[in-house]
């Protein structure tokens, strides 16, 4: 190949990268403005001192974040929404990867067993939050009636308002409308799994769980890390069915970050504070966010 032609492939090469560059620059542009402009926003209004009563919008400086750091029902807040992310994180993975097995192999009916897992997923989450509440009614909800029936007498479990039990009823409302989103995404990736490698495996005497741990965990692991990633950050802004469900009582023991910044910025109109624990969240997230990348090693 003589040099103009290699000079006119190494120009046409460049030319069509160009090209792909500047198809996807208005895509790009309108993320980041969608993205960064709502930041920047809370950036700016977090240094001012806006209020229901006062509307002082010159520099303050770090007031509200100092006021952030001694704010402990901030951090109990906090507190909360990692007990509900490291409880209902490893249940839903579990939960889904054991019904992607189960239905890995052909059974009659799949499919409407399928569909009927899914539904959860596309309710939605006020919903589902009002629905069990009226399930753990502690009067006329079938949860209570259901347990009374195995117990031989009536059982009046307050369920949304005993300290005892609140967090397992927030846990499974949380858990049941999740899990099949976990469960699609996995039945997904173990469908691509090389049967020619399972079969080897099975040859050879390797067990379940050898076979699992040494072929199927690598060979699902990115789509596995993608969703475990999308339900922890859905988790850590966990809002509605918490809400729907005690509004982060009983007083503030079920209180998530999602509710105490709503509390504080649509009820007691702290706009300024709250910017600064929006502005908080989101450092700590992407911080957060990028670590766990670089530990997959799913940015590479």
């Amino acid at each position: 190949m003589c040099r103009k032609d290699i000079r006119m492939n190494r120009h046409r090469a460049a030319s069509d990268n160009s090209f792909r560059l500047w198809m996807i620059v208005p895509a790009v542009t309108v993320i980041l403005l969608i993205g960064l402009f709502p930041i920047i926003y809370s950036l700016i209004i977090s240094v001012q001192n806006l209020t229901m009563l006062d509307e002082d919008s010159s520099f303050h400086g770090l007031l509200h974040y100092g006021r952030l750091l001694e704010d402990g029902r901030f951090w109990e807040s906090m507190g909360h929404t990692l007990i509900f992310v490291g409880i209902a994180l490893p249940a839903e993975l579990f939960l889904g990867l054991a019904l992607a097995y189960l239905f890995l192999d052909r059974i009659p009916g799949k499919q409407i067993f399928v569909a009927l897992l899914v539904l959860p997923v596309v309710t939605s989450p006020i919903v589902a939050g009002a629905t069990w509440r009226l399930m753990f009614d502690n009067r006329f909800g079938p949860i209570n009636q259901i347990i009374g029936w195995f117990a031989g007498e009536e059982t009046p479990l307050l369920w949304l308002i005993d300290p005892t039990l609140v967090y397992p009823a927030i846990l499974v409302a949380e858990i049941w409308q999740w899990t099949p989103f976990m469960f699609l995404l996995l039945l997904a990736a173990l469908s691509n799994v090389d049967q020619s490698q399972l079969e080897a495996a099975e040859i050879d005497g390797a067990g379940f769980w050898r076979t699992f741990r040494q072929i199927v965990l690598p060979a699902i692991w990115p789509v596995m890390a993608i969703a475990v990633l999308i339900r922890a950050l859905d988790l850590f802004r966990l809002f509605d069915v918490v809400w729907a469900l005690t509004r982060g009582g009983p007083g503030t023991m079920t209180e998530t970050v999602s509710i105490y910044a709503y509390v504080q910025g649509f009820q007691q109109f702290e706009t300024s504070y709250t910017a600064a624990m929006a502005f908080v969240v989101i450092l700590l997230l992407a911080v957060s966010i990028t670590i766990v990348l670089r530990r997959m090693e799913i940015d590479r």
